[in-house]
């Protein structure tokens, strides 16, 4: 009994920790869908974020619009995960300048638009070759960039947007099921390399989720089934137990909470965002 009383007293007189200040968090593909949805959320906590996406207008007006509670300054990088070279040596110049400036990243959330649709067996092999470096190469220029920063300030948190399809793969979704799996691999062999150094790597698998993605792959559908938008959209709803699509800012909210000091034992894990679709555990 009295243990009982010690262990309430201590759990009454805890506080989940979501703040982020002080923290900088770099977000990829941040101008639309759950990356836009996932800075507006770290912002909120009260990170300041770094963009990282192709379009300057675009992401010029987002850092200006994000919230700024606790006076942070919001940045931007122009980077195009498509060019690999040019990529890489973009984030190489801004590691140097923090370096220069001894500033750290503390909070990496990878996120980057999915590959074509269509089956595997159809697939180019430059339609596997473009999608590895742009997810998974890109991903490790990223971490070799920021860890370094991690572990000096005792402190890391690297979060991949990736999709359900880690756990099951998706029709007609060939090329980014086979990428997918790779990043998700990756992703579990550095949350094992990094968790000493107080440096967590988690997954966040969206499911079918309101997006220009999403949308695509419906008019894809529709255009090769000669059915309506409605009708795919239907289809889809009927394999989802919660009878919706999701929003972004419900998958921008797991996200942020694996990027909390609170999730700080939650290491190397997929986290599904799904409504309950995915018929595995």
């Amino acid at each position: 009994m009295f243990l009982y009383v010690i262990l309430f007293t201590f759990a009454k007189n805890q506080k989940m920790n979501l703040s982020l200040q002080n923290k900088t968090s770099v977000v990829c593909g941040s101008t639309q869908g759950i990356g836009l949805a996932t800075a507006h959320e770290l912002a909120s906590l009260g990170a300041t974020v770094v963009l990282v996406a192709r379009n300057k207008e675009k992401l010029q007006a987002i850092a200006n619009s994000l919230p700024c509670s606790y006076q942070q300054k919001h940045s931007f990088l122009v980077a195009d995960f498509q060019q690999l070279d040019n990529f890489s040596a973009t984030i190489q110049a801004f590691a140097t300048e923090l370096h220069e400036q001894n500033k750290a990243v503390h909070i990496l959330v990878n996120n980057t638009g999915g590959p074509t649709a269509g089956q595997a067996i159809d697939a180019n092999l430059s339609a596997f070759s473009e999608a590895f470096a742009a997810h998974l190469l890109c991903n490790q220029v990223l971490v070799q960039a920021f860890v370094p920063m991690m572990k000096a300030e005792n402190f890391g948190r690297i979060v991949n947007i990736i999709s359900t399809s880690v756990k099951q793969p998706l029709h007609n979704l060939g090329v980014s099921n086979t990428i997918r799996a790779a990043v998700a691999n990756w992703a579990k062999t550095l949350s094992l390399e990094l968790a000493a150094h107080q440096i967590t790597v988690n997954n966040v698998l969206p499911g079918a989720t309101k997006t220009q993605r999403l949308a695509s792959l419906i008019q894809n559908k529709s255009a090769k089934t000669q059915r309506t938008p409605e009708e795919i959209s239907q289809e889809m709803l009927a394999e989802i137990p919660a009878r919706r699509f999701a929003e972004a800012q419900e998958v921008a909210a797991a996200v942020a909470f694996l990027c909390s000091p609170a999730a700080a034992y939650i290491n190397g894990i997929n986290l599904p965002v799904d409504g309950g679709r995915l018929g595995c555990l």
